[in-house]
Parts: structure tokens; sequence; C-alpha cells
């Protein structure tokens, strides 16, 4: 077996190669903002699943941060489109003062979904979310 200086290798030379394409690919990443994380993340849940304000901040790398998720949503912008509804507090309850317009919404859309809402709650054992890892992993831009 011939034996080469290691900087003149031909598997050197093919590993390094491969080390500047991924630096190259690596340089042209954009980062996501945290709030561009949260869209993301909303935009995934699928129709007839919620999820809550602090497992959209867990996914998105932002732990502990549901009130921010709350904002977030608040300032997309509206050609986005994000299933907005779709995000309900930790016990599974619409945020929204009862009876306003926003509440009365957002329970409408959600049963439209076929989520089944009874007094502004949802089953979370029922109509939760649980994106498998392969879904997280092939999914997220970051």
């Amino acid at each position: 077996m011939p034996s080469f200086p290691k900087d003149k290798s031909p598997l050197y030379s093919y590993l390094k190669q491969d080390e500047a394409a991924l630096e190259a690919q690596t340089a042209q990443a954009v980062p996501l903002s945290p709030m561009a994380k949260i869209w993301h993340i909303v935009a995934m849940i699928p129709q007839g699943r919620i999820s809550s304000y602090g497992k959209v901040a867990d996914l998105a790398g932002l732990p502990g941060r549901a009130r921010y998720v709350s904002k977030a949503l608040k300032s997309a912008p509206e050609h986005l489109s994000l299933p907005w509804h779709r995000v309900l507090n930790s016990q599974g309850q619409i945020s929204f003062e009862k009876n306003s317009a926003a509440f009365q919404e957002q329970m409408e859309l959600l049963r439209i979904e076929g989520v089944v809402v009874n007094r502004g709650k949802v089953k979370l054992s029922e109509f939760e979310w649980r994106p498998d890892m392969a879904t997280l992993v092939m999914a997220m831009p970051f």
C-alpha cells in the first residue's frame, strides 16, 4: 500500500474539498430571527391540530418564551397567512377574553378544521400536534 504524505493523499484532498464546500454553504445561510423561527413553527402545525405557546417557543429554540410567541404572532405580516388560531395556552384554552370577537373567531376556525372546542377549551391529549423527529429535522431551516 502506497504511503502518501498527509497533505498529498487523495483522501486528504477530497476531504479538504468537501470542507471548503461546506464552509461556502454555511457562509450563504442566513440566520433566522427568533420571530421568523416562531412563524416557521406555527406554519408547520397541521390542520386539525393545535400547539401551545410554550411548545412553539421550545421548538423554535426559545424555551420559556411563550409570551414572545404571542408577540410574534401579533406582529406577523399578513401575507404569511399563519394559522395563528392553532396556538392555545398550556391548558389548551383560547387565550382571548371569552365572548370577544377574537375568541369567537378562533373557536370557529378550530371547529371548521375538526377540532372539538368546548367552552374555549381543547383536549390536548386528542388534538395536540406532536411532530416526529424526522419532521423536525427535515422541515426546520435552523
